[in-house]
């Protein structure tokens, strides 16, 4: 597929400086031309206030050439770079921009000044920075130089609560000076400038020293773009028949990739993903940089399946944070851990207004299902033992238990006093999102415990067959909670989630009245990700272009020319949005292919719509096993790919074809391409009663 496809162009900017393209890199995020940069797990203030500290970017800077000239500006996906292209009639400047994809505590300016014809005359281009080495969020002070760097550090003003860990942030920055001039003798120069940003001068320093390191040996640009180009290499999405849609998903799983750290490098405390990205969330913007319910369940699902590593790092970040979560759970008067709404780093509620964190309580089951999801696609059981992530899903399941109240009347247990997904309702009964993800959490909490050898209480189980599950018998739907009035508007996304990604079971009938009663009554203007969503329940009942028509909303959503979401169709709303990405690539990735990740196989029900005649899923992740997906429309073919040295899989099980419809069984080689009608089907393993991981 040509890189050509992963270059987003325009002669101009962007009017709204809040669609310029975000470059990050798990750790650092920054505007283009922005004079603030952000800090993976760098807030400042206190509940109400928190936000991601303001740091102040050196970067943040203009070329300007006295004759002027002929603008251009392109984000390369595929290299992780943003370039301006200044074109006058004696030469041309190209100003490029990365946050390191390595190295993840630099960030990179360089330019490059290139004479079109001999000259006697020195040529010279102006810098104009609007940088200034202060912060609102930071008091900064000066340190001496190092290495002919301009070094700064501060501390954040105020913790997330009292007593709390303060941050600090150190710079070290090459000084930009207000002009570059190539002199008469030579046609063309590079300048290269560095950001280092860390949390302790040790650190700082030897990332300023690999950075000086790179830049003499030439190998800093190409360091990065490697990098890049490796995760391009382990998994992409291809396609023939849309340009337009490949590219939407080109960008958008250029920008969810950005928000993760380094798949070498993933044992610094990460910060989690928030809705607009480590490049937003200052104060009062972009929900402030917290992580919500959109990183496990939006954002979460599209990585896993690739990138297991990454997949890791939001587990290992919500570990970090139960001291908080058990803090919110003791103070709302529940057992085990009640995981905030929105979340910082001590995993303490965040969120403004306490109607949200009290009632908000399905992040309680999100969070159970991506460890249920990332088990069920690695069998990884190191993340549940000595990553402690069947404590924090036992704590969970406790909470469950303590949060729910019997009824003697229907024999059922319920959950009171609840905001659904769809926040245009609170205080209700008995959510039906709610209580089937709160069911799913006690199931997986007593399969945990089964398979770790773990005395599961037996409340876990009764709670879970017996947690109420609202259904109207006369109109065959799944009402959203307790009470709803069929009907009624709905702000997201909510009750069409049950069969995807939930997995409740029901009939094509009910799947189907579902979906109607919900999509015509969601708000138009709600958020970006629900669409997809709507897109998935068609093609699951066979309506592929209905599911086309659908999906075909988000394009409202994304704004060019680098193709940066929107939450919400006009343009308003958070930016970066990463929540719509990821509810749009599950559309294409879950939704055409039909993945369904099941607890002993990856079931598959391809179906395209006619605009593409072919689809090509990379690097499907799975029990240790890297898969390329073809899909047309009448076949299906499936390589297993050749183990490489360093893919970081400790153990690989054996894997086999089976279909649905004639219980065929195909086992997958390495190497060997493996086609069959298309038809359902899953994955699995070649002996299914084993494990192939150690317990």
């Amino acid at each position: 597929m040509s890189t050509d496809l992963y270059t987003f162009s325009s002669d101009s900017l962007p009017g709204d400086p809040r669609f310029l393209p975000p470059l990050a890199n798990g750790l650092l995020g920054w505007r283009v031309y922005s004079d603030i940069l952000h800090v993976g797990a760098v807030y400042n203030g206190e509940r109400g206030d928190c936000h991601r500290a303001d740091v102040p970017c050196p970067l943040a800077v203009t070329v300007v050439m006295e004759e002027g000239g002929q603008d251009s500006f392109s984000l390369d996906a595929y290299n992780g770079v943003f370039t301006r292209t200044l074109t006058s009639p004696g030469a041309t400047v190209s100003q490029s921009f990365y946050s390191h994809r390595y190295h993840s505590n630099l960030m990179v300016m360089e330019i490059l000044l290139v004479r079109h014809a001999p000259s006697e005359v020195a040529l010279a281009v102006n810098l104009v920075t609007s940088f200034l080495p202060q912060s609102k969020d930071i008091p900064f002070q000066s340190g001496p130089d190092y290495k002919g760097g301009r070094y700064i550090l501060g501390q954040t003003n105020t913790a997330e609560f009292p007593g709390g860990p303060q941050p600090t942030v150190h710079l070290i920055w090459t000084p930009i000076p207000s002009t570059v001039t190539l002199p008469p003798e030579r046609s063309q120069d590079r300048w290269c400038f560095i950001v280092a940003v860390a949390d302790s001068l040790d650190v700082v320093e030897a990332s300023f020293d690999e950075g000086l390191e790179l830049m003499a040996t030439g190998d800093l640009r190409p360091s990065h773009e490697k990098s890049w180009q490796e995760l391009w290499l382990h998994s992409k999405v291809e396609m023939v028949g849309s340009e337009r849609l490949l590219k939407a998903v080109i960008s958008s799983m250029f920008y969810l990739l950005s928000a993760f750290p380094s798949i070498h490098d993933t044992s610094c405390f990460f910060g989690g993903v928030s809705p607009g990205g480590l490049s937003n969330g200052g104060e009062g913007q972009d929900y402030w940089g917290h992580a919500f319910w959109d990183q496990e369940m939006w954002i979460y699902p599209t990585v896993a399946l690739f990138y297991p590593k990454l997949a890791r790092a939001v587990l290992e970040y919500r570990v970090q944070t139960v001291d908080g979560a058990k803090y919110n759970a003791q103070r709302q008067g529940y057992k085990g851990l009640k995981f905030p709404w929105q979340s910082a780093v001590s995993g303490r509620e965040m969120c403004p207004e306490d109607i949200y964190g009290e009632q908000e309580i399905h992040i309680n089951g999100d969070v159970a299902l991506a460890f249920q999801n990332y088990y069920y696609l690695t069998e990884d059981a190191s993340m549940f033992t000595e990553g402690r992530g069947s404590q924090l899903i036992w704590d969970l399941a406790d909470y469950w238990v303590s949060r729910v109240t019997w009824s003697t009347e229907d024999q059922k247990y319920h959950i009171l006093g609840v905001m659904p997904p769809d926040e245009y309702y609170y205080n209700v009964s008995n959510s039906v999102y709610t209580n089937t993800v709160a069911k799913l959490s006690l199931q997986f909490a007593v399969e945990l415990a089964d398979l770790l050898k773990h005395p599961a209480p037996n409340e876990w189980q009764d709670v879970a067959e017996n947690l109420q599950i609202p259904f109207d018998q006369q109109s065959q739907y799944h009402p959203e909670f307790e009470g709803y009035t069929k009907g009624c508007t709905v702000k997201q996304a909510d009750a069409v989630m049950l069969s995807y990604p939930l997995g409740l079971p029901m009939s094509l009938e009910i799947r189907r009245n579902d979906l109607e009663a919900y999509e015509a009554v969601t708000d138009p203007l709600g958020p970006a990700m629900t669409w997809g969503m709507f897109a998935i329940g068609w093609l699951e009942l066979g309506e592929a272009e209905k599911a086309q028509q659908l999906l075909e909303k988000c394009f409202k959503n994304i704004q060019g020319p680098f193709q940066v979401w929107s939450e919400t169709s006009d343009g308003s709303g958070a930016v970066n949005f990463l929540t719509g990405m990821g509810g749009f690539l599950q559309a294409v990735v879950f939704g055409y292919t039909g993945f369904r990740v099941q607890k002993e196989c990856l079931a598959f029900s391809p179906l395209l719509p006619n605009e593409l005649s072919e689809l090509c899923i990379r690097g499907v992740s799975y029990l240790g096993n890297r898969m390329d997906w073809l899909f047309r429309k009448h076949e299906v073919c499936i390589i297993l790919r050749e183990p490489e040295a360093g893919d970081g899989f400790a153990k690989r099980c054996d894997l086999q074809v089976v279909l649905k419809s004639s219980g065929t069984k195909i086992p997958l080689t390495p190497g060997t391409p493996v086609m069959f009608p298309r038809e359902p089907g899953c994955v699995c393993k070649l002996q299914l009663s084993s494990f192939c991981w150690p317990l």
